[in-house]
């Protein structure tokens, strides 16, 4: 049961945590897209640029690569932008995958307990003639109780892995959208 506690505390504390950089004012602050935008189109170059540094999101590392090409050839600028968003999608991904292997492992170790209650139940078959039925209530109890503690940690750990991944992948679409925006404004003005 104690592995068990551990994935379910685990499980916990990488959703709340994903669901904290996830936000997507924090991953793709409106105000920084209007900013920047207004500065590309006014050709304010490096203005642009300071406001993406001063910015600790995804998205302001994305256009600060972008629009530290600025005067290069479009299809630069549009290699290191996808070089720096893949790497960027990682990070928004880094760690979703680990509450698919949580849910997986508290299943397992769901199995493992009722695997061991059922080793007691056969022991004690083995053991004694006639059964007496509460010498196998042990063994059938942990079978139930680890099952059952396994279960209750895989299918909220799934569901949450299922909702993150799903949201992850919609800010990396909305980030691709908004990158290839910038590089497109960025052609304008060459």
């Amino acid at each position: 049961m104690y592995p068990i506690i551990l994935c379910s505390v685990l499980s916990l504390t990488l959703f709340f945590e994903k669901m904290w950089s996830l936000r997507r004012g924090k991953v793709i602050p409106e105000s920084l897209l209007t900013e920047v935008e207004l500065f590309l189109k006014k050709g304010k170059i490096q203005e642009a640029l300071k406001a993406c540094d001063g910015n600790g999101s995804s998205i302001a590392r994305i256009f600060s690569t972008g629009i530290g090409h600025y005067g290069k050839k479009r299809e630069v600028i549009k290699e290191r932008v996808e070089e720096i968003g893949r790497r960027e999608a990682a990070l928004l991904d880094r760690y979703v995958d680990g509450l698919a292997t949580i849910a997986s492992v508290s299943t397992l170790l769901g199995l493992l307990g009722t695997i061991s209650g059922m080793i007691k139940i056969f022991s004690v078959i083995s053991l004694q003639s006639v059964v007496n039925p509460s010498a196998l209530a042990g063994g059938i109890s942990e079978a139930l109780y680890t099952t059952a503690a396994g279960l209750t940690v895989a299918i909220p750990t799934l569901i949450f892995y299922r909702y993150l991944s799903s949201k992850s992948s919609v800010l990396i679409i909305a980030m691709e959208e908004c990158a290839a925006q910038m590089v497109e404004l960025i052609k304008e003005k060459e």
